[in-house]
Order: C-alpha cells, then structure tokens, then sequence
C-alpha cells in the first residue's frame, strides 16, 4: 500500500566492481524526519542530501499522508535514488528518511531504510542509526517463537518487539520494545499520527530538534542538515529521551532507566561534517582542538603541514596555528570517484589510493612534511600515501594523528575493523612507523583527547572503546563477532 522500490542497478548500486576505498572507519548512518509540512518529502531528501557522508549504500524515505504510509528506497546515492517523480509520489506533510552504511546486514536493497509494516496498532516507519548489541541473541528467540524477518538488519527487532507488545497504544510499544534491546540507538518512528523521536540512553549517537518558520518540527543526525532545510535548532533530544509530536503539540518522555553518558568522541574526530553542532558543541572547535593539543606534545622541525582530506583538515588547521608551520593542500581528494569497474591490464600500483589521491607536488617537493590525519585502521592506504608524498620530492616524512591509536572494533554503530585487522592492537608504534616508512610517527594520547573536547578523563561524558576496549554496555553475547557482523552469513 503506497509501498515502492527502486530495483534498477546501475553502476553507483553494484558492488562486486573495484572500489577505491579509505582504510577508514565506514560511516554509519543518518536519518531526518519533519513533521506537519507541505512539502515534507522535498524537505527530507534535502536533510538526506546534506548528510550523505554518513551512508552511501542506500537511501530511503516513508511520508504520511495521515492515512497510508507511502515509500521509496533505492541503492546509491541520494541524488541517484531520488527524482521529481518519486518524490512527487511520496505524499504527505510528514516524512521520515535513511541513508545507510551497514553496521550490521549485507547491503541488499531488502536491508533499505526506512523499515515499513503493517501492525495491529496501524502501519508503522522507523529509521535507525546506531547498532543493537544484544540483537543476535533477541532476533534468535524471536525466531524460535514464530516471528518471521524480511531483512538482516537489527533495527527489524525493533518493529518485532513491538508488534509483540501487549499494548495497543504505539507510545507504550515503543517504549516497551526499547527497554529489551541495549546498545546505541537514535530512532524516528513515524505512524499516521505520530513521529517519534528517541534516543538510548547512553546517548551514543546524535540527535537533533529544530523548527522551520512554517512551525514544522525537524529531526536529524546533525545540524548541517537544519542549515539547508531553513531550520532553526532548538536542542539536542536528550539520552534517554522520547520526544512526540503529534498535532496537539510536543511532549516529552523518559521511560528509561538512567544511564551514565556515552557520547561517541569519534563524531567529532571523523564522522560528522566540521560545520554541524553535535551533542551541544561544534565539531569545528573541537577538530581544531585536537590538531592545536596535537602539535604542543611533540615537537618535530618541518616546512609545512599538510592534510589528509577532508576529515582532517580542520585538525590540520590547529596543528599549524599551534607549531607556527603553515599549512597547505598537499594532497588533493577527488569527491568523484564513486565506483570505477575500470583498471589497466598493466596494473597501476597503488591504484585505489591514486584514483582517490594526488599530491601537489609544488607543495611537497624539497620540503620537511607534517602530515596530519584523523586515524590509522590497518594503515593499508597510509602507507601508499606516505610512498606518494616520497615520491614527489618530500625531504622528510612525519605523521601525526589527531586521536589515540585505534586498538578496539566499535559495536555502537561504527563499522571499524576487527581487533586482528586494527594495525595499532597488534603492532608497537616503532613497527608502525617502519611500516609506514615514516620519518617520525606520534598520536594524541587519551588524556589529551578528552581535554581537547572539553572533558576530564576518566569522567568524561564520551565513549571511547574505540581506543581503550572498555565498552559502557556490556554483550549479552559471549561471542561478540556476532554481534559485529551480525546477519552477514545469512544473505
């Protein structure tokens, strides 16, 4: 009913081609929901635009008309799933959207969000962001119990939970599912009254409140989506918190146990765009901050501080104010490479780091280099860096990294590699600079991460098991592999 489905691949959707990747942390999610505007759908493909850095496998969304959920979700790229006809089909003044990187299940069309059912309360649309670390052991009994899954995804606990809630009110249902499940989530519930807004709470991933002036209400993962949509913020929703709008107004709702705050610090050493506001600070500040602390550790004589892009420009910024080395763009990213199925017979080495990078040679060339990055995972493509940057001439190559080694996998909502693939748990720093064939390798050290955010370590309000392996909610599951990599095997 309303329900449609982009199937058609095409180059963007296919994923066996040669993909030119970051050995990064693979964003996560993003999801937007606006209520009571007349242009609800327009309104959230351009919140979904604006966050495309935290999805690129699919995107989906699921309007209201205030009788039929109507829906659309397609493979790629927001701008590729979406045009003025579907758009035009999604009907409504309240909307709900996904972009999706998956932290858990394949990516199949099947896996898209927004989820849509049918239910006994009404049809019902939820969008998540974040990962449940008990879902291998929930959806396992659900399934022993009867329940049928159409997709691989965690979030589709969720919906099950509460269709097998008792109550028929969807307030109580959802408030009742959330109380099963543990882990991170930021979630929008839409029905044909009510959009919901709920986030867990440790508070791992954002969510943020605003207005537009025409009195719609605006939900998102960060703020730079408020700024395209004319949206004025109003307040982070708090951990913990469920906010419902409905046409009698805005409430308010705690229905959870209270948590001590988890607040993901990695928002703001790499996922979220340098002009959005998370958690009540900017992003900007605080990325500038850890280059400025970065540089006052370690001393090293150089001519110029250069950036890998885009993430760690800003931190590359603070670096330079601070040691009084100027900055400047070394290194050159290309933003249009998508997928290429493409390369020479005569293989080109280092291609996938060339097809995504190129130094600037004037920049380099007889110069005593400062690089700065935001990370190390498996320190594949940091290697071919450094090589291209000896290659163009540099005298001298120092590395510098604006966080502390990585040395855990994420389970909250971030696809970071396995402890075994993660370079810095099985390697020294000695043998990671001789791998990198750097000049000099130093990273920010946990204290220091902290005070550059504003916090006292070890009372902060930030998770940071990415770099500690203390992790604020525990696994039901004594293998966590599966909770990882939950559903892949069954696609």
């Amino acid at each position: 009913m309303g329900d449609k489905n982009n199937s058609k691949m095409n180059l963007d959707s296919i994923h066996n081609f040669v993909i030119a990747r970051d050995d990064k942390p693979k964003d996560e999610c993003a999801i937007f929901g606006i209520y009571n505007s007349p242009e609800a759908s327009n309104f959230t493909y351009l919140g979904l635009y604006s966050m495309q850095h935290r999805g690129q496998e699919s995107s989906g969304i699921v309007s209201t008309d205030g009788e039929i959920l109507y829906r659309f979700a397609g493979m790629g790229l927001v701008a590729n799933v979406f045009n003025q006809s579907n758009l035009k089909d999604l009907k409504g003044k309240t909307a709900i959207g996904h972009n999706r990187y998956s932290t858990t299940g394949a990516s199949f069309l099947r896996n898209a969000q927004p989820l849509r059912v049918e239910s006994h309360m009404g049809p019902i649309s939820l969008a998540h962001n974040g990962n449940l670390v008990n879902s291998y052991d929930i959806r396992k009994d659900l399934e022993e119990s009867g329940s049928i899954f159409q997709t691989t995804i965690d979030s589709e606990i969720i919906v099950h939970l509460m269709a097998k809630s008792k109550s028929k009110e969807i307030l109580e249902a959802v408030s009742n599912a959330l109380k099963v499940v543990q882990g991170a989530y930021s979630l929008l519930v839409m029905t044909n009254k009510y959009l919901i807004a709920v986030r867990d709470p440790n508070g791992f991933r954002p969510l943020v409140m605003g207005e537009r002036v025409d009195g719609s209400i605006v939900f998102a993962s960060e703020t730079c989506a408020f700024d395209i949509t004319d949206t004025k913020y109003i307040r982070d929703v708090e951990p913990g918190e469920m906010v419902v709008v409905d046409s009698f107004g805005i409430k308010s709702y705690f229905p959870f146990a209270k948590k001590s705050h988890s607040l993901c610090i990695f928002e703001y050493i790499y996922f979220s765009r340098p002009d959005s506001y998370i958690f009540n600070e900017s992003v900007y500040k605080i990325r500038k901050q850890l280059g400025f602390y970065l540089a006052k550790m370690e001393v090293v004589e150089a001519d110029v501080v250069i950036s890998v892009p885009d993430s760690a420009n800003v931190a590359a910024l603070g670096y330079s104010e601070a040691s009084n080395i100027p900055f400047a763009m070394g290194l050159i990213r290309s933003h249009y490479i998508g997928r290429t199925f493409i390369e020479p017979d005569q293989k080109i080495r280092d291609f996938g780091a060339k097809i995504k990078y190129n130094v600037v040679r004037d920049v380099v060339r007889d110069k005593r280099v400062i690089i700065i990055d935001d990370s190390i995972m498996r320190g594949t493509t940091s290697r071919k860096i450094i090589k291209m940057i000896r290659n163009a001439g540099a005298k001298e190559v120092h590395m510098r990294i604006s966080a502390p080694p990585t040395i855990s996998p994420c389970y909250y909502g971030i696809d970071i590699p396995t402890h075994k693939e993660l370079i810095a748990a099985t390697h020294s720093l000695e043998e990671i600079k001789k791998y990198l064939r750097v000049d000099s390798l130093a990273y920010l050290d946990l204290n220091t991460m902290h005070q550059a955010a504003g916090q006292e370590y070890p009372k902060s309000r930030y998770c940071d098991a990415c770099f500690t392996g203390k992790y604020p909610v525990a696994f039901t599951s004594e293998d966590t592999s599966k909770e990882k990599y939950l559903f892949e095997n069954l696609d």
